[in-house]
Protein backbone atom coordinates (compact mmCIF):
# COMPACT_ATOMS: atom_id res chain seq x y z
CA UNK A 1 0.00 0.00 0.00
CA UNK A 2 1.49 3.51 -0.64
CA UNK A 3 2.22 5.81 1.20
CA UNK A 4 -0.86 8.83 2.20
CA UNK A 5 0.61 12.35 0.87
CA UNK A 6 1.10 15.02 2.84
CA UNK A 7 -1.60 17.16 1.12
CA UNK A 8 -5.31 15.96 0.98
CA UNK A 9 -6.66 17.68 -2.10
CA UNK A 10 -10.46 18.04 -3.18
CA UNK A 11 -12.39 20.04 -5.84
CA UNK A 12 -13.36 22.60 -2.84
CA UNK A 13 -10.88 21.98 -0.17
CA UNK A 14 -7.34 21.13 0.97
CA UNK A 15 -5.67 19.96 3.93
CA UNK A 16 -1.97 19.97 4.82
CA UNK A 17 -0.61 17.16 6.93
CA UNK A 18 3.14 18.37 6.18
CA UNK A 19 3.91 19.97 9.52
CA UNK A 20 2.08 17.59 11.82
CA UNK A 21 -1.40 16.91 12.86
CA UNK A 22 -4.24 19.38 12.39
CA UNK A 23 -6.89 20.50 15.29
CA UNK A 24 -10.70 20.35 14.50
CA UNK A 25 -12.84 22.42 16.26
CA UNK A 26 -16.08 21.50 17.68
CA UNK A 27 -19.00 23.86 17.12
CA UNK A 28 -22.00 22.50 18.13
CA UNK A 29 -24.92 24.43 17.20
CA UNK A 30 -27.34 22.60 19.81
CA UNK A 31 -29.24 23.13 22.68
CA UNK A 32 -28.24 20.06 24.66
CA UNK A 33 -24.52 18.73 23.42
CA UNK A 34 -22.89 17.50 26.41
CA UNK A 35 -20.26 19.87 26.58
CA UNK A 36 -20.97 23.22 24.91
CA UNK A 37 -24.84 22.62 24.66
CA UNK A 38 -26.75 26.53 24.37
CA UNK A 39 -23.21 28.15 24.19
CA UNK A 40 -23.66 28.64 20.14
CA UNK A 41 -27.61 27.57 19.46
CA UNK A 42 -27.78 31.59 18.46
CA UNK A 43 -26.48 31.73 14.57
CA UNK A 44 -24.18 35.23 15.43
CA UNK A 45 -22.54 33.28 18.35
CA UNK A 46 -21.51 30.15 16.80
CA UNK A 47 -20.52 32.33 13.71
CA UNK A 48 -18.02 34.88 15.89
CA UNK A 49 -16.94 31.38 17.76
CA UNK A 50 -16.01 29.48 14.57
CA UNK A 51 -14.26 32.80 13.55
CA UNK A 52 -12.03 32.73 16.63
CA UNK A 53 -11.42 29.22 16.41
CA UNK A 54 -9.63 29.65 13.08
CA UNK A 55 -7.76 32.40 14.34
CA UNK A 56 -6.74 30.34 16.79
CA UNK A 57 -5.47 27.72 14.47
CA UNK A 58 -8.40 25.78 13.86
CA UNK A 59 -7.71 23.93 10.02
CA UNK A 60 -11.26 22.29 10.25
CA UNK A 61 -14.50 23.28 11.62
CA UNK A 62 -16.80 20.65 12.42
CA UNK A 63 -20.27 22.15 12.47
CA UNK A 64 -23.12 19.56 14.46
CA UNK A 65 -26.78 20.33 15.00
CA UNK A 66 -27.72 16.88 16.58
CA UNK A 67 -26.37 15.99 20.12
CA UNK A 68 -24.70 12.10 20.53
CA UNK A 69 -24.04 12.61 23.97
CA UNK A 70 -25.10 9.20 25.67
CA UNK A 71 -28.86 8.86 26.01
CA UNK A 72 -29.67 11.48 23.50
CA UNK A 73 -32.48 11.30 20.49
CA UNK A 74 -32.13 12.11 17.08
CA UNK A 75 -33.21 15.45 16.01
CA UNK A 76 -35.18 15.61 12.34
CA UNK A 77 -32.89 16.91 9.29
CA UNK A 78 -35.43 19.66 8.86
CA UNK A 79 -34.66 21.14 12.36
CA UNK A 80 -31.12 19.73 11.89
CA UNK A 81 -31.00 22.21 8.57
CA UNK A 82 -32.58 24.77 10.57
CA UNK A 83 -30.21 25.36 12.94
CA UNK A 84 -26.95 24.07 10.56
CA UNK A 85 -27.22 26.04 7.32
CA UNK A 86 -27.14 29.53 8.46
CA UNK A 87 -24.14 29.15 10.28
CA UNK A 88 -22.01 27.16 7.54
CA UNK A 89 -23.01 29.82 5.02
CA UNK A 90 -21.66 32.73 7.36
CA UNK A 91 -19.30 30.82 8.70
CA UNK A 92 -17.92 29.62 4.34
CA UNK A 93 -17.97 33.86 3.47
CA UNK A 94 -15.44 34.65 6.37
CA UNK A 95 -13.16 31.69 7.20
CA UNK A 96 -10.78 30.20 4.50
CA UNK A 97 -10.52 26.53 5.76
CA UNK A 98 -12.82 23.35 5.21
CA UNK A 99 -16.45 23.68 6.96
CA UNK A 100 -17.12 19.55 8.17
CA UNK A 101 -20.95 18.61 8.82
CA UNK A 102 -21.11 16.11 11.85
CA UNK A 103 -24.22 14.50 10.58
CA UNK A 104 -25.58 10.62 10.26
CA UNK A 105 -28.21 12.18 8.11
CA UNK A 106 -27.99 12.32 4.44
CA UNK A 107 -30.54 15.57 3.90
CA UNK A 108 -28.57 17.12 6.46
CA UNK A 109 -25.46 16.68 4.39
CA UNK A 110 -26.45 17.55 1.16
CA UNK A 111 -27.71 20.75 2.80
CA UNK A 112 -24.98 21.17 4.57
CA UNK A 113 -22.54 20.90 1.55
CA UNK A 114 -24.91 23.22 -0.42
CA UNK A 115 -24.42 25.85 2.29
CA UNK A 116 -20.36 25.36 2.10
CA UNK A 117 -19.30 22.60 3.66
CA UNK A 118 -17.01 20.33 2.32
CA UNK A 119 -16.02 17.04 4.91
CA UNK A 120 -18.74 14.68 5.91
CA UNK A 121 -17.98 13.54 9.64
CA UNK A 122 -20.93 10.31 10.03
CA UNK A 123 -20.67 8.63 13.23
CA UNK A 124 -22.36 5.70 11.71
CA UNK A 125 -19.44 5.44 8.96
CA UNK A 126 -21.55 5.50 5.84
CA UNK A 127 -24.83 3.24 7.38
CA UNK A 128 -26.63 5.33 4.98
CA UNK A 129 -25.75 4.66 1.23
CA UNK A 130 -26.85 7.96 0.20
CA UNK A 131 -24.25 9.69 2.73
CA UNK A 132 -21.85 7.58 0.82
CA UNK A 133 -23.12 8.31 -2.70
CA UNK A 134 -22.88 12.23 -1.43
CA UNK A 135 -19.41 11.95 -0.94
CA UNK A 136 -18.66 10.04 -3.53
CA UNK A 137 -20.05 12.34 -6.00
CA UNK A 138 -18.96 15.37 -4.46
CA UNK A 139 -15.39 13.90 -4.13
CA UNK A 140 -15.40 14.88 -0.59
CA UNK A 141 -13.29 13.70 2.52
CA UNK A 142 -15.43 11.63 4.74
CA UNK A 143 -15.04 10.89 8.80
CA UNK A 144 -15.81 7.07 9.10
CA UNK A 145 -15.93 6.63 13.53
CA UNK A 146 -16.93 3.36 15.34
CA UNK A 147 -19.36 3.28 17.35
CA UNK A 148 -21.57 0.22 19.40
CA UNK A 149 -25.20 0.96 19.16
CA UNK A 150 -27.05 4.23 18.84
CA UNK A 151 -26.49 7.51 21.08
CA UNK A 152 -29.56 6.71 22.92
CA UNK A 153 -28.14 3.11 23.95
CA UNK A 154 -24.43 3.25 23.41
CA UNK A 155 -23.58 3.53 27.19
CA UNK A 156 -26.17 1.39 28.40
CA UNK A 157 -24.07 -2.11 28.71
CA UNK A 158 -20.88 -2.06 25.78
CA UNK A 159 -19.43 -5.30 25.48
CA UNK A 160 -16.15 -6.49 23.32
CA UNK A 161 -14.08 -9.76 23.53
CA UNK A 162 -11.08 -7.40 22.17
CA UNK A 163 -12.31 -3.75 21.93
CA UNK A 164 -8.95 -2.78 19.95
CA UNK A 165 -9.46 -5.78 17.65
CA UNK A 166 -13.22 -5.68 17.03
CA UNK A 167 -13.04 -1.64 16.44
CA UNK A 168 -10.12 -2.20 14.03
CA UNK A 169 -11.75 -4.74 11.81
CA UNK A 170 -15.12 -2.72 12.11
CA UNK A 171 -13.27 0.40 10.99
CA UNK A 172 -11.60 -1.45 8.08
CA UNK A 173 -14.34 -3.12 6.39
CA UNK A 174 -16.32 0.50 6.98
CA UNK A 175 -12.78 1.90 4.52
CA UNK A 176 -13.31 -0.85 2.28
CA UNK A 177 -16.92 0.20 1.56
CA UNK A 178 -16.62 3.50 1.23
CA UNK A 179 -13.50 2.75 -1.30
CA UNK A 180 -15.80 0.54 -3.29
CA UNK A 181 -18.29 3.01 -3.80
CA UNK A 182 -15.70 5.47 -4.92
CA UNK A 183 -14.40 7.30 -2.03
CA UNK A 184 -10.15 7.93 -2.43
CA UNK A 185 -8.14 6.49 0.28
CA UNK A 186 -6.47 9.69 0.90
CA UNK A 187 -10.25 11.24 1.63
CA UNK A 188 -11.27 8.44 4.47
CA UNK A 189 -10.31 9.09 8.03
CA UNK A 190 -10.83 6.94 10.33
CA UNK A 191 -12.08 7.62 13.89
CA UNK A 192 -12.05 4.80 16.39
CA UNK A 193 -15.11 6.43 18.57
CA UNK A 194 -13.72 6.83 22.10
CA UNK A 195 -17.14 7.15 24.05
CA UNK A 196 -19.24 6.08 21.65
CA UNK A 197 -20.51 2.51 23.10
CA UNK A 198 -16.85 2.55 25.18
CA UNK A 199 -16.26 2.11 29.19
CA UNK A 200 -13.85 4.05 30.44
CA UNK A 201 -11.35 0.70 30.15
CA UNK A 202 -12.50 0.29 26.43
CA UNK A 203 -11.02 3.98 25.54
CA UNK A 204 -7.76 3.52 27.80
CA UNK A 205 -6.87 0.27 25.98
CA UNK A 206 -7.69 2.19 22.31
CA UNK A 207 -5.73 5.21 23.29
CA UNK A 208 -3.05 3.06 24.25
CA UNK A 209 -3.12 0.82 21.30
CA UNK A 210 -3.57 4.37 18.82
CA UNK A 211 -0.62 3.23 16.82
CA UNK A 212 -2.21 0.10 15.25
CA UNK A 213 -5.04 2.33 14.10
CA UNK A 214 -2.25 4.39 12.14
CA UNK A 215 -1.08 0.89 10.10
CA UNK A 216 -4.16 0.32 8.73
CA UNK A 217 -3.10 2.71 5.80
CA UNK A 218 -5.82 5.30 6.75
CA UNK A 219 -5.50 8.97 8.28
CA UNK A 220 -6.99 8.67 11.72
CA UNK A 221 -9.51 11.54 13.68
CA UNK A 222 -8.99 11.11 17.41
CA UNK A 223 -11.99 13.13 19.88
CA UNK A 224 -11.76 12.85 23.40
CA UNK A 225 -12.03 16.76 24.40
CA UNK A 226 -13.84 16.92 27.38
CA UNK A 227 -15.17 13.21 27.60
CA UNK A 228 -16.61 11.54 30.40
CA UNK A 229 -13.64 8.48 30.78
CA UNK A 230 -11.64 12.28 31.90
CA UNK A 231 -13.94 13.13 34.12
CA UNK A 232 -14.21 9.80 35.43
CA UNK A 233 -10.27 9.59 35.72
CA UNK A 234 -9.56 12.91 37.46
CA UNK A 235 -13.09 13.73 39.58
CA UNK A 236 -13.86 16.50 37.48
CA UNK A 237 -17.91 16.22 37.03
CA UNK A 238 -18.18 19.56 35.14
CA UNK A 239 -16.87 19.07 31.20
CA UNK A 240 -15.69 22.27 30.95
CA UNK A 241 -12.96 21.59 33.87
CA UNK A 242 -11.19 18.48 32.02
CA UNK A 243 -8.88 20.78 29.66
CA UNK A 244 -5.76 19.48 31.42
CA UNK A 245 -7.17 15.92 31.36
CA UNK A 246 -7.83 16.40 27.42
CA UNK A 247 -4.51 17.47 26.84
CA UNK A 248 -2.68 14.72 28.15
CA UNK A 249 -5.20 12.43 25.61
CA UNK A 250 -4.39 14.63 22.95
CA UNK A 251 -0.67 14.87 23.59
CA UNK A 252 -1.00 10.90 23.61
CA UNK A 253 -2.65 10.91 20.44
CA UNK A 254 -0.96 13.47 18.54
CA UNK A 255 1.98 11.12 19.32
CA UNK A 256 0.88 7.89 18.36
CA UNK A 257 0.00 9.19 15.02
CA UNK A 258 -3.30 10.88 15.15
CA UNK A 259 -3.75 13.22 11.96
CA UNK A 260 -6.59 14.62 12.91
CA UNK A 261 -7.45 15.96 17.02
CA UNK A 262 -10.94 16.93 17.52
CA UNK A 263 -11.20 19.16 20.45
CA UNK A 264 -13.22 22.10 21.71
CA UNK A 265 -10.62 24.00 23.48
CA UNK A 266 -9.00 25.20 20.27
CA UNK A 267 -5.93 27.57 20.91
CA UNK A 268 -4.35 25.56 24.32
CA UNK A 269 -5.14 22.45 22.34
CA UNK A 270 -3.23 23.48 19.31
CA UNK A 271 0.08 24.19 20.93
CA UNK A 272 -0.39 20.85 22.88
CA UNK A 273 -0.42 19.23 19.11
CA UNK A 274 2.50 21.13 18.35
CA UNK A 275 4.64 20.19 20.95
CA UNK A 276 3.95 16.46 21.16
CA UNK A 277 3.90 15.94 17.90
CA UNK A 278 7.66 18.04 17.65
CA UNK A 279 9.14 15.37 20.57
CA UNK A 280 7.39 12.30 18.97
CA UNK A 281 9.05 13.36 15.71
CA UNK A 282 12.42 13.70 17.25
CA UNK A 283 12.39 10.69 18.83
CA UNK A 284 11.57 8.74 15.40
CA UNK A 285 15.06 11.10 14.08
CA UNK A 286 17.30 8.92 15.73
Amino acid sequence: MEPLSQVVVWPSGRLDFSAGPLVMGILNVTPDSFSDGGDFFETDKAVAAGVQMAQQGAAILDVGAESTRPGSRSVPADEQIRRAVPVIEALARRVSIPISIDTRDPDVAQAAVRAGASILNDITALADERMARLAADRQLPVVLMHMQGTPETMQQKPQYDDVVAEVKEYLLSRAAYAESVGIRRERIFIDPGIGFGKTTEHNLLLLGHLEEFVGLGYRMLVGVSRKRFIGQLTGRENPKERLFGTAAAVALAAAKGASILRVHDVGPMTDVVRVAYAIAAAESSV
